[in-house]
C-alpha cells in the first residue's frame, strides 16, 4: 500500500512540473483536509438545524431564530477551518471582514435596526404567529415573524409588511393574548321607560346565552341621560375568538326582548315651538320673524 501511494505522488509531482501547475502533493493533502473539515462542519450544521427544531421549550419564531444561527455559525466555522488548513492567515481575514462589517453597516443602517428590532420582537414576544394584533390602526392576524420585518394578514384578505424598527416603535395591541375578552353594548331606552324591567330583561338575555361567561359576571350599567334617550352600557365576558360575532348576536336578542316587554328603543326626535308675534310687537322682532322660522325649518 506504502509503495502505490509513494508512487501515485511521484506520477502526480511529474505531472505537476510538466504542467507548471504550483499544486504540491502538500498542498493537494491541505485542499482534501480542508474540505473534508469543510464537510464535516456542514453536517453538523444540518444536524443542528435538526435537533433545534424538535425543541419544544421554544416558539416555532425562536426556534426558527436559533436554527439559522446555529447554522451560520458551523457554516462560518468550517469555512475558517479551511482556509486555515490552505494557509490562509485567519486573522487578516477576519480584520477584513471588519472592515467590511462596519461598511455594509454604514450603507444598511436601516437593515441592521430592522435585524436587531427582529431580535428584540422575537424574544420579546409581545405577539407570535396567529394572533389577531393592531399596530397604528391596522389591524389582522400575524402570519410571520422574519428578522427583518413582519407580515401581517388583514381581514380583507391583503399581506401587509411591516419592518420590525417600526412595530418596536409603534404601540400594539394584542387581541389574542389573554382566552377571554370584555365586550361592550351600548343600549339606549325611551324616556319613561321603567329602569328595573330594562336591567332585568338584559340580564335575562345574557343569563340565557350560551357564549356568554358566567365568571366574570356581566355588568348592567346606566351610563346617563341621552339627548333622546336613557343610556346604559352593559359588559360581558366571552371566550377571545367569539368577541367579534357575539355583539351582534346580543343586540339581536336584546331587541327581541324589549319588544316582548314592551321597552321602547327611541329614535332621535326633535320639538319645534313656533311662537307667533304679535301686532303689539316692536319693528325689530317683526324684522326677525322670518329669520326665526327660517332657523326652525332648516333644524
Amino acid at each position: 500500500m506504502d509503495a502505490l501511494t509513494g508512487k501515485f505522488r511521484e506520477l502526480y509531482e511529474e505531472w505537476a512540473k510538466a504542467t507548471g501547475n504550483l499544486l504540491t502533493w502538500d498542498r493537494l493533502s491541505d485542499l482534501l483536509t480542508a474540505l473534508v473539515l469543510l464537510s464535516v462542519m456542514l453536517f453538523v450544521a444540518r444536524r443542528a438545524r435538526r435537533s433545534i427544531g424538535r425543541l419544544t421549550q421554544l416558539e416555532s419564531n425562536q426556534r426558527l431564530l436559533v436554527q439559522r444561527l446555529a447554522s451560520f455559525t458551523f457554516t462560518t466555522l468550517g469555512f475558517a477551518l479551511a482556509l486555515d488548513q490552505l494557509g490562509f492567515d485567519i486573522k487578516v481575514l477576519l480584520g477584513a471582514a471588519g472592515v467590511l462589517t462596519v461598511a455594509v453597516g454604514f450603507a444598511a443602517q436601516t437593515s441592521a435596526s430592522n435585524l436587531i428590532s427582529g431580535f428584540f420582537l422575537i424574544f420579546e414576544r409581545p405577539f407570535v404567529v396567529g394572533q389577531t394584533v393592531d399596530v397604528g390602526g391596522l389591524r389582522g392576524e400575524v402570519i410571520a415573524i422574519d428578522l427583518l420585518s413582519t407580515k401581517i394578514r388583514t381581514f380583507n384578505n391583503l399581506i401587509v409588511r411591516i419592518p420590525n424598527e417600526t412595530l418596536v416603535k409603534s404601540q400594539i395591541t394584542n387581541f389574542s393574548h389573554y382566552p377571554i375578552r370584555r365586550i361592550e353594548l351600548n343600549i339606549g331606552v325611551a324616556y319613561g321607560s321603567n329602569l328595573d324591567v330594562v336591567e332585568s330583561t338584559i340580564a335575562r338575555v345574557l343569563d340565557q346565552h350560551p357564549r356568554v361567561l358566567k365568571n366574570p359576571p356581566p355588568r348592567i350599567l346606566m351610563q346617563g341621560f341621552g339627548a333622546s334617550s336613557l343610556d346604559f352600557i352593559v359588559y360581558a365576558w366571552a371566550a377571545t375568538e367569539l368577541a367579534i360575532d357575539l355583539p351582534s348576536e346580543l343586540y339581536r336578542e336584546i331587541e327581541a326582548a324589549f319588544r316582548t316587554e314592551k321597552i321602547e328603543i327611541p329614535f332621535p326626535t326633535r320639538t319645534l315651538v313656533v311662537q307667533h308675534v304679535g301686532a303689539s310687537a316692536d319693528a325689530n322682532a317683526n324684522l326677525n320673524r322670518p329669520q326665526v322660522l327660517s332657523q326652525l325649518v332648516d333644524e
